[in-house]
């Protein structure tokens, strides 16, 4: 049963926080250097990790859909040019993959009688529609991953045991109220990679949701959106088009742990912007037009990692990043990249880096113009 050893492994990291599962399925995550590995940043509750096997009916081994593998309530059915959810899919599945398939539509009684399935994998299909009464019978549902199909819209009614939702690289433009209405235990959605601009969020798309990660990445926004969940511990705004940072644009945002705004045309980032991040760990401005160290650094006080690496700034004050006296910051930077910027670095003094762990956590150099 050596094929099954990675949906053994879902099951297995459904416990883990939402953000650390990049490399698994179809996660094209964060790229660079890691994330900081902190728990009490994703706001996952531990205790609804994996169900109960022990509590569910006996396995009805008999039933496994011609060509999938069936073993342990995991049914997959990956790989298999298969153009529609099969049937005789065993009623005490928990896990269904269904990946790399042709299925181009979800039908009103795909998934009738799977009411203890609690992972769908759809992802790099042709989905271009789903019956509005699709997701019903998933009662127990909570990861449900539809990324890199035809999607133009989110999919309606779904199941209100939801706690992750997949659904980046397809064509979705709209992100509509009420979409999410219901939705109270979820908190991770990725919706990057489609053709999303700040007009595309509706007054009160995320109303009601209490999520801690958002991701919409490569995709067409020209600022920070103003209207999402302001419970957000991670959000990844990297690979738009973002120009300027404004004063205000990050006021509800106040318990964000991490910022991705790396790979947009950021040429200005207002003073005072970031006085509004008080618990911030991460900060991404690389890749982006910058011709200084944003202000108001010194004043994160448990800002560790900051990466400025690939902008335009040509100058590095000596209290750029740390605070003046003693006693100030709570945290140490244990990573500060600046390298491939026109910066003078025999100018830099350093004290500049007088409130950073140890000298390898500087990335100086390499700059081409």
């Amino acid at each position: 049963m050596w094929p099954l050893w990675p949906l053994a492994a879902l099951l297995a990291l459904s416990q883990a926080l939402p953000f650390e599962q990049k490399g698994f399925w179809d996660f094209t995550l964060d790229d660079g250097l890691p994330m900081l590995n902190d728990e009490e940043a994703s706001g996952a509750d531990t205790t609804s990790g994996i169900p109960d096997l022990d509590s569910l009916p006996p396995t009805y081994s008999a039933m496994c859909p011609f060509g999938c593998h069936c073993h342990l309530r995991v049914v997959q059915c990956s790989d298999l040019g298969l153009k529609a959810v099969p049937k005789e899919i065993s009623p005490d599945t928990t896990l269904l993959d269904l990946q790399n398939n042709d299925i181009s539509e979800i039908r009103k009684d795909d998934f009738k009688g799977l009411q203890h399935l609690y992972a769908l994998v759809l992802v790099n299909n042709k989905i271009s529609k789903i019956h509005e009464k699709a997701f019903s019978p998933l009662r127990k549902l909570q990861k449900l991953y539809i990324s890199k199909n035809h999607l133009v819209e989110i999919p309606p009614n779904l199941p209100s045991s939801l706690v992750e939702l997949r659904i980046h690289d397809n064509r979705i433009r709209k992100v509509p109220k009420g979409v999410f209405s219901g939705l109270r235990n979820m908190n991770c959605i990725e919706m990057g990679g489609n053709p999303l601009e700040n007009s595309g969020f509706e007054p009160g798309a995320f109303d009601g949701l209490k999520l801690n990660y958002l991701r919409i990445s490569e995709a067409k926004l020209t600022g920070i959106p103003k209207d999402l969940p302001e419970t957000l511990n991670e959000l990844h705004l990297d690979h738009n088009k973002i120009q300027a940072i404004e004063l205000e644009d990050l006021l509800r945002y106040s318990k964000l742990y991490r910022l991705g705004l790396g790979h947009n045309q950021i040429r200005m980032i207002e003073n005072g912007s970031l006085s509004f991040l008080p618990t911030l760990r991460e900060l991404h401005l690389d890749n982006n037009k910058l011709s200084r160290v944003p202000a108001g650094l010194p004043d994160l006080k448990l800002l560790q990692v900051v990466y400025l690496h690939a902008n335009n700034i040509t100058k590095v004050g000596v209290n750029d990043f740390c605070p003046v006296g003693f006693g100030v910051k709570r945290a140490y930077y244990n990573g500060i990249s600046l390298f491939s910027n026109p910066v003078p670095y025999w100018e830099v003094q350093p004290a500049t880096f007088r409130c950073v762990t140890d000298r390898l956590a500087i990335q100086f150099g390499n700059y081409k113009k």
